[in-house]
């Protein structure tokens, strides 16, 4: 059986201001306090690898942790938030232009419409997440960490348990209700005996946790 525990990055700057947040967004005071406890937390599990998005927020996070528990981080552009279009990175969310390409872009990760300048649509970020468990399976070890963003997360849990049944519209409905605090831990488990005894089906994904941010206190 394969366990994986999904942190998302502490608080970043582009967190708590109001523009669309850059690829170079660091984490704030507070959020390198959270890694810290994160940090804490997983230096108590069986953690066997640290993998970290390419994004800074998520590089820093990954470093405090594993300062903590002494692993050495591997960096993937699998697991790099979804891709903007480079036009809204800086610009206020009050700007009305801004406002419009935003609306497009989302509008292209749900119902594959046209893309939006740049930014990633539904077919790149559903291909990327198909890779990126597809990648987790091939790995050797049975506890990994991977340290990664918000809306991606919600996208990978939501490939994980749809698969190929995943669609734009169906991710529309479904990524709202799942809220996600700075350092919370997901668990994705795959090939649990118990789930296939139940179910009977050759091995599948398994979400045991969601946003679990006790830590935080």
């Amino acid at each position: 059986m394969k366990t994986v525990y999904f942190v998302r990055h502490g608080q970043s700057e582009g967190n708590v201001s109001p523009v669309y947040q850059t690829v170079s967004s660091p984490l704030t005071v507070n959020g390198k306090v959270q890694a810290g406890f994160i940090a804490e937390r997983c230096s108590k599990l069986p953690i066997e690898a640290i993998i970290s998005s390419t994004q800074l927020r998520a590089k820093e996070t990954a470093s405090i942790i594993a300062e903590k528990t002494g692993h050495t981080v591997e960096f993937s552009d699998l697991f790099r938030e979804r891709r903007k279009p480079t036009e809204l990175n800086g610009k206020l969310f009050d700007d009305s232009e801004a406002q419009k390409l935003n609306e497009a872009w989302w509008q292209s990760l749900i119902d594959a419409g046209p893309r939006a300048g740049d930014g990633e649509n539904f077919q790149d970020i559903n291909e990327r997440a198909a890779s990126a468990l597809e990648y987790l399976i091939g790995r050797p070890e049975d506890h990994i960490l991977v340290v990664t963003h918000g809306f991606y997360m919600r996208y990978i849990v939501a490939k994980a348990i749809y698969g190929d049944k995943l669609t734009g519209a169906l991710f529309a409905d479904f990524a709202p209700s799942l809220v996600m605090e700075n350092t919370g831990v997901t668990v994705l488990r795959y090939g649990t005996p118990s789930v296939l005894h139940a179910w009977g089906k050759a091995a599948r994904w398994e979400l045991w946790v969601w946003n679990d941010h006790a830590h935080l206190g």
